[in-house]
């Protein structure tokens, strides 16, 4: 009886543990998220950086210059809501004069039901572009390959964007670690905007579901002391 009720208390602290690091992973990334939207606001407001910025990976700036499409195929990042609607968006190369090349978000079109993807390609020749640098779109969980070629490598198709995975697949020396969200006020693209954390949970739910797995925590811990302490018959 003794035995059972430790391995009983073992596997509740266990439960307890568990709980409270999912609870600081969730708070965590709220925190991380609220930094980003603070950050975009401050981008906003502050003169354009160069493209060659997109070198860092770190952080959200506004940036703003010249340079030339790379004659790459279409990238379309797949499971992209814009409201009620699901679709992909539209990612291209692009050679800035200064710096390495990065990826440019042109924006979201829709997905019909039988999931072909859209015929859409991408910009070619000189460009003056404008936008938000920022990390690639949060990855969450990775399922299945992150990179899928569809018609012989004339269209792309990824679960989830990492500039490293996609310079190697197309044989590109490198990818900057910042994408590039496009100005919507430019003349070229797709549906888009500046919302940096599109797609994704915003701070509010990461707090909300952090303190649902510290409750979870505490309940947990409650009953296992309930348990060890009763008066036994």
């Amino acid at each position: 009886m003794v035995k059972r009720r430790v391995l009983l208390a073992v596997f509740g602290l266990c439960l307890v543990l568990g709980f409270s690091a999912l609870g600081r992973w969730q708070w965590n990334r709220g925190l991380e998220k609220q930094a980003m939207l603070e950050a975009a606001v401050v981008a906003r407001a502050e003169a354009p950086w160069p493209l060659s910025a997109a070198a860092s990976g770190e952080g959200v700036n506004r940036a703003a210059g010249q340079g030339r499409f790379l004659d790459t195929p279409p990238l379309w990042l797949d499971n992209q809501r814009r409201g009620a609607r699901v679709g992909v968006r539209l990612y291209c190369a692009f050679q800035p004069h200064s710096g390495p090349a990065l990826l440019v978000d042109l924006g979201w079109l829709p997905l019909p039901g039988d999931r072909k993807l859209p015929r859409e390609a991408c910009p070619r020749g000189e460009a003056q572009l404008a936008g938000l640098l920022s990390p690639p779109p949060a990855v969450g969980l990775k399922l299945g390959e992150g990179l899928q070629s569809r018609d012989g490598g004339q269209r792309w198709l990824a679960l989830h964007l990492e500039p490293a995975n996609v310079a190697r697949a197309w044989g590109l020396s490198a990818l900057a670690p910042r994408v590039l969200r496009l100005d919507p006020s430019l003349p070229l693209g797709h549906e888009r905007d500046l919302e940096v954390l599109a797609n994704t949970l915003p701070p509010e739910k990461h707090r909300g579901y952090a303190i649902q797995w510290f409750g979870l925590a505490i309940a947990t811990l409650v009953v296992i002391l309930l348990l060890w302490f009763r008066k036994r018959p």
